[in-house]
């Protein structure tokens, strides 16, 4: 038997990109389990519950036909576009041509590489928020342009310092990522704080796009940055049914903003996949047609978990914002704790309990937690009886 092997460096643009840190730890879970350990993860947002009976039965009926198994149109069928254009009128107050300003997508995820790799190169700047979603700092490595972090920390309220960024040199940065609410923290901007970014994108000519999947998720007021005056001109839009509509593994997204942009967009993500499979398709359109009801039964549910989540804080002396919203809780990690990977530690360890530390949002996340709310109740309350008898 030949065993020879050939030696194969990988790219120099995978250079500083790590496997993401959830896809690592997982492993470490499993492993933990497989020892006897029986982890309650409360690390990842992935909603653990169903979508309504009415989606899944339009995904089984449209799977059924023969003819519901070919490649689709890179676009979407006309009538996921129309419902997304609907759903946002409905949602947001914002009017979207279905035919050119919006753009479903496999999951918000796949868009953030797509924009990142449309409109970013070897010479361009681009603004990442810190704390932020680590992939938009990955995406942006893989495109050879130049990392430029902004601060976010409990003293600016969660929010960019604007007018800092505006006396630095701005000149090649030509793409900045904004997140509200804003995950990890839940900070929910206000119109005014909108607007702001919206001015200061157009003042100095930056590509603003906005990653909106948690508007809907304890939150009284679901915005849109294409709602505020001027947006039209520099905003990108990406949102999402996984966390509003309990479809994480449907991979169902979309993209929304200027046509001319959108079909930058398109013209690469053509060349990355072959379109949406059809019934998932038919799926989201009654998904998306879902009343106020599904809402507020959904976040009841939000509400009820979060009271178990603060319960499970307070026992470990963190502290921490009631007004927040989104899918998490972000709470400061309490003295005699060097930072959140710390407390994350000691609970998976001591506890066999996950939750993740903020350090892994950016630097300014060092001192915090966060806490996932895709546990029912009964799993909270475990969680919290083993943390009491660990400490």
């Amino acid at each position: 038997m030949n065993d020879q092997q050939i030696q194969i460096t990988t790219a120099s643009r995978l250079a500083h990109t790590q496997e993401y840190y959830f896809s690592r730890k997982l492993q470490e879970i499993d492993a933990l389990n497989k020892a006897g350990k029986q982890i309650i993860n409360l690390g990842i947002g992935s909603p653990d519950m169903p979508p309504p009976p009415a989606v899944v039965a339009a995904l089984a009926d449209d799977a059924a036909l023969p003819n519901a198994h070919g490649y689709q149109s890179y676009k979407g069928l006309p009538a996921l576009r129309e419902a997304m254009s609907a759903w946002y009128a409905r949602a947001y107050g914002v009017t979207l041509d279905p035919n050119s300003e919006v753009l479903p997508l496999l999951g918000s995820k796949e868009g953030i590489m797509h924009i990142s790799m449309a409109f970013l190169e070897a010479g361009d700047e681009v603004l990442l928020p810190n704390p932020g979603y680590p992939t938009y700092r990955a995406a942006a490595e893989l495109t050879g342009a130049t990392l430029r972090e902004y601060d976010l920390t409990a003293e600016t309220g969660w929010l960019p310092n604007l007018a800092a960024l505006a006396a630095t040199d701005l000149s090649r940065v030509k793409l900045m990522w904004v997140n509200y609410p804003h995950m990890p923290t839940g900070t929910h901007a206000t119109e005014t704080e909108l607007q702001a970014l919206v001015d200061f994108a157009l003042a100095h000519n930056i590509l603003l796009v906005h990653d909106n999947p948690y508007s809907f998720i304890l939150n009284d007021n679901p915005t849109s940055l294409l709602s505020v005056p001027g947006a039209r001109g520099c905003v990108l839009e990406l949102n999402s049914l996984s966390k509003s509509h309990n479809m994480a593994g449907w991979r169902v997204g979309m993209l929304a903003g200027r046509a001319d942009l959108l079909q930058d967009v398109l013209r690469f993500k053509s060349n990355m996949d072959s379109g949406m499979f059809r019934p998932v398709q038919q799926a989201a359109v009654v998904a998306l047609g879902l009343g106020e009801e599904w809402f507020a039964e959904l976040n009841a549910h939000y509400r009820a978990r979060r009271e178990r989540v603060f319960a499970l804080l307070d026992l470990l002396g963190c502290t921490y914002s009631c007004d927040q919203v989104g899918l998490f809780v972000w709470a400061a990690v309490p003295e005699g704790y060097a930072d959140g990977f710390a407390v994350s530690d000691r609970v998976l360890y001591d506890a066999n309990v996950f939750i993740t530390p903020g350090g892994i949002f950016g630097s300014n996340g060092n001192g915090y937690i966060r806490i996932s709310l895709c546990q029912k109740v009964e799993v909270l309350d475990e969680a919290i009886r083993r943390v009491e008898e660990a400490l």
